[in-house]
């Protein structure tokens, strides 16, 4: 739709903590009706912005101004940008597992009569909103009964009840599979046509250059420029000099691989489900792994890849049923976690915030905190080395932050990630999991992890990467293993992986012949 009216200006945005600048000088300018994208690497200033917009930063820690709807508006809190009709979905959910669908949509804000919720009113409303971005479930359901993506969709009704004119989604596809994003997609598009108003931050330039009428871009807390995408012609290369300010010719590094024997061999691996006493997550797989090969994993959500990792990993999910386990030709336990890492294998979680780390820690305890007997004596930590560790890891893994002595949780995304790996090649394994390694990071991070990934190879340690991206497993990895149902569907070298064969490998027990 032709849109030529300005909803929202952010002028001279600055906002400071202590030691850092977050955003010097932003200003960005929304028209109504559009669906505007912000990009950014990790620690751009893209979410402080969004955080400034809604009142979570008030008026007051910040300078500069921001006109809304023609008027200077200064909110106190995220409940007054609510009032104005400006809501903001984090990429963190903020629903409450245990309750129900629409006790989430109208927390906060249930719909009364004689001073009491109206309950069959909040009902009807609820199945209205609930039509409106395409969830057909029961209002009643409990929102741990269902599904990421459909959780997504709460949070848009929960937006919808309260009359939203301009909705902020920070990475709503981050954690989401294929169909469940382009379904968001094709819902943000069908907005746009009502004249809703969306801001989206999104590491997934793809998506961004589809579905976007204007992308702003910011690089070290700063505006670097606007883009109109049909009238620029902006594709993803466009969107990535603008993000990096350098052409990155290749979104990876160049590597020669030199894989040596293979050192690690699962057999015949069998897992069940911890609930579902009938369902088998891991059905007799079977894979191995060679000295300094990087090997990945690849599987539509729910094919049981992470459960495999994490029944590996120490049996930390699900409920052992038979297999075997090689290293260097010997047989060893993986019973519990602690015997998994003293035999030399690592995990890094998909979910770095709610497994991977612990928020309340500071970097450096952050770093050494998979095997602490490194650095200590006679049960009493060596501060003088932890922080010397620390530092190492900090350098050679280039994490952005002004001291490891800071909380985990100023770190952007991507630094944050580079903290859980420092923490795993801590305790020095041979065999390294990674699980969704680069998921909620920007390209100029993930070029960096990749190296590291590709470095740790070249030291002779095995890697395996899960990813539910397939170009990064094929641009990344040596081998391939597909996954459909629990089952492992085929075994792709490098030079023979394409997206289409893939796909059939992870849709299909039927294993497809490579070329």
């Amino acid at each position: 739709m032709t849109v030529d009216s300005t909803l929202l200006e952010m002028r001279s945005i600055t906002k400071t903590f202590p030691g850092v600048t977050a955003l010097e000088d932003v200003n960005l300018v929304v028209r109504s009706g559009e669906i505007h994208a912000i990009c950014g690497e990790n620690g751009a200033g893209k979410s402080t912005l969004m955080k400034v917009l809604s009142g979570v930063h008030p008026h007051g820690t910040y300078t500069g101004q921001i006109v809304y709807q023609g008027d200077e508006v200064r909110f106190s809190n995220i409940r007054a940008s609510e009032q104005a009709g400006i809501v903001i979905i984090h990429q963190e959910l903020a629903l409450v597992p245990g309750m129900s669908i629409t006790e989430n949509i109208f927390l906060g804000n249930e719909p009364r009569r004689r001073g009491s919720i109206d309950w069959k009113a909040a009902q009807r409303r609820a199945l209205e909103l609930m039509e409106q971005v395409g969830l057909r479930e029961d209002p009643d359901t409990l929102i741990k009964d269902i599904g990421v993506g459909k959780q997504q969709l709460v949070e848009i009704a929960k937006a919808f009840a309260k009359e939203v004119k301009l909705l902020i989604l920070d990475e709503p596809t981050a954690a989401l599979n294929e169909a469940d994003s382009q379904h968001l997609l094709d819902l943000l598009r069908g907005f746009r046509e009502r004249g809703i108003t969306s801001i989206i931050i999104s590491h997934k330039l793809n998506e961004i250059a589809a579905v976007a009428d204007t992308i702003t871009i910011l690089r070290d807390g700063r505006t670097i420029e606007s883009l109109d995408v049909k009238a620029d012609g902006v594709n993803e290369d466009r969107i990535v000099r603008g993000m990096v300010g350098r052409e990155l010719h290749s979104r990876f590094p160049d590597h020669t691989p030199d894989p040596g024997e293979v050192f690690f061999e699962v057999r015949d691996w069998t897992v069940r489900h911890p609930i579902s006493t009938e369902r088998l997550v891991c059905k007799g797989s079977s894979f191995t792994v060679k000295r300094g090969e990087i090997v990945g994993f690849a599987g539509l959500m729910g094919a049981g890849r992470t459960e495999l990792a994490m029944s590996l990993f120490g049996r930390s999910y699900g409920v052992y049923l038979g297999g075997r386990v090689f290293k260097d030709g010997k047989e060893i336990q993986l019973r519990t976690v602690a015997e998994a890492i003293e035999h030399g294998l690592a995990y890094v979680s998909e979910d770095r915030k709610a497994i991977g780390l612990n928020l309340l820690d500071d970097i450096k305890t952050s770093m050494v905190a998979a095997k602490l007997s490194k650095i200590s004596t006679h049960g009493v930590i060596d501060q003088v080395e932890e922080h010397r560790v620390a530092e190492e890891y900090r350098k050679s893994l280039r994490v952005k932050t002004p001291s490891v002595d800071e909380g985990v949780t100023k770190l952007s995304g991507g630094n944050q990630q580079k903290v859980v790996l420092a923490k795993w090649m801590f305790t020095d394994p041979d065999l390294l999991i990674l699980d969704e390694p680069t998921r909620g990071i920007d390209v100029g991070a993930k070029y960096e992890i990749y190296g590291i990934i590709q470095r740790l190879a070249d030291q002779g340690k095995g890697v395996i990467v899960i990813s539910s991206e397939l170009p990064e497993l094929i641009g990344l990895c040596d081998r391939i293993y597909t996954v459909f149902e629990g089952t492992i569907t085929g075994d792709v070298a490098r030079g023979d992986a394409d997206p289409e064969l893939l796909m059939k490998q992870m849709t299909s027990t039927k294993k497809i012949p490579t070329p």
